[in-house]
């Protein structure tokens, strides 16, 4: 493929060139995260808990979809190296067929279900009826996000993001501005729905529908791979290599769900406010990396290329480049929430009870930044060589093996306060990135060996 030996030109400018475009949306989409929890949190407290208690479930979907979509570009951009276009294709079809029957699988589970879900982890009252009321909206119309997400990956794996930046950002926007007309029965004057909790929702679900239709617009325009159900054909071995690494992957995000679950059940032990406090802490950390998320998937891309092509020695320069600038983004980033906690917490809400005991946690909750970052880059370096098993081990390490114990042994054992459960999930962070980056040394050093093409 033409672009693979364009890229190898100048692997360094090569994976900016690839990943700026998706810290851009990516940053954009996380910003309008900020906007909407803020917006529910001038609905009260009870209304920001709702949406940190659905948070898990939400993560569930993007978990199931990212592990499809992860398991897709990664067969994509090897395909592409070894210059099968024919093979790419079929597999980018065989990504959206699989992501839509998963889609409305899990989306008719889940809303049988969904009031004892959230019940069973803690969502009680009104918290629990406001929780009922955004998922069922997002299950609903969950089938668009994980299209959507799809064709993203499709254009983001044959080295094509400024397309897809275009399509999120345009997304995203949608979702900016319909989100308080949704919400609030008056804007500026303006008569709005007054939907409370429910008009977030619906925001959310009407531009995930307007970036799929852009989106399959836009595929038969610009891309380079023609995605057609002429150019689908039944192949055992591309799902099994899509869940090779794609089911792996779904289970590592779906380990931070449960993660993410276990910590609001001990954070409401002490309190309805630390629960809402941890969503917002848990929206900061999402900002902080978005960056890294997209330098992630630039980096997925670019090494599946140069693997598949056979450019081992570019697959090492390109995967110690990205980790080096995941460090110095998560202490950049870091450094600025450290110096002024309490400026982003007022971002999301007013009420006292959470500003006082969310700045502390945040100034030591910074310290996982830059382990989060370098565990995901580990993982994503080596699920783009077809290992899907290592980023699923780390996350095992960093949750179950680690954290999870230690925030239960602190609060439930110890009785230690709230910011133990901090030194719990950093203590978890450090174990999974030390096993991480020794576990990628080990492996780029085998490949090192391979002769190159």
């Amino acid at each position: 493929m033409e672009k693979v030996n364009e890229f190898a030109k100048n692997p360094r400018k090569a994976l900016f060139r690839l990943a700026w475009p998706i810290m851009l949306a990516t940053i954009v989409q996380t910003l309008y995260n900020v906007v909407d929890t803020a917006y529910v949190g001038r609905l009260g407290e009870e209304a920001l808990a709702a949406i940190t208690f659905s948070f898990p479930l939400f993560f569930i979907l993007i978990a199931l979809n990212a592990g499809i979509n992860t398991g897709m570009s990664s067969r994509i951009a090897r395909f592409l190296g070894e210059n099968k276009k024919k093979e790419a294709e079929n597999t980018a079809m065989h990504g959206l067929i699989i992501s839509s029957a998963v889609a409305i699988l899990i989306a008719i589970i889940a809303i049988s279900f969904l009031r004892q879900i959230l019940a069973f982890l803690g969502a009680r009252g009104n918290v629990l009826e406001f929780a009922v009321d955004y998922m069922n909206i997002i299950f609903a119309g969950s089938v668009f996000m994980f299209l959507a997400y799809v064709f993203n990956g499709i254009f983001s794996a044959q080295g094509n993001t400024k397309t897809p930046m275009k399509i999120m950002i345009a997304s995203t926007l949608i979702n900016v501005a319909l989100d308080p007309f949704f919400i609030f029965p008056r804007v500026l004057g303006i008569p709005g729905l007054g939907l409370g909790i429910q008009g977030a929702a619906l925001a959310t679900v009407i531009s995930f529908f307007t970036g799929l239709a852009i989106f399959m617009a836009a595929t038969r325009k610009v891309s380079y791979l023609h995605v057609h159900r002429r150019n689908f054909h039944f192949s055992l071995p591309i799902i099994r290599e899509i869940f090779s690494v794609g089911l792996p992957s779904s289970f590592t995000m779906l380990l931070l769900s449960i993660y993410i679950m276990f910590l609001n059940r001990v954070l409401v032990t002490f309190g309805t406010s630390h629960v809402a406090m941890f969503g917002i802490v848990s929206r900061l950390e999402s900002v902080a990396m978005m960056p890294v998320v997209g330098l992630a998937i630039a980096t997925l891309t670019l090494v599946g290329m140069f693997y598949g092509a056979g450019k081992y020695n570019l697959v090492s320069e390109v995967s110690w480049f990205a980790i080096r600038s995941s460090l110095y983004i998560t202490a950049s980033v870091g450094i600025v929430f450290f110096l002024a906690p309490k400026f982003f917490f007022d971002i999301f809400t007013s009420e006292a009870s959470i500003l006082a005991i969310g700045s502390p946690y945040l100034r030591l909750d910074v310290l996982t930044f830059p382990l989060m970052a370098l565990t995901m880059l580990a993982a994503r370096i080596m699920q783009a060589m077809g290992k899907g098993l290592p980023g699923m081990i780390l996350q095992i390490i960093r949750v179950f093996v680690v954290a999870v114990p230690l925030a239960y042994v602190f609060v439930f054992i110890f009785e230690f306060s709230y910011i133990s459960v901090a030194v719990a999930m950093i203590s978890g962070g450090a174990a999974s990135t030390a096993t991480g980056i020794a576990w990628l040394v080990i492996k780029l050093k085998k490949i090192e060996k391979k002769p190159i093409s």
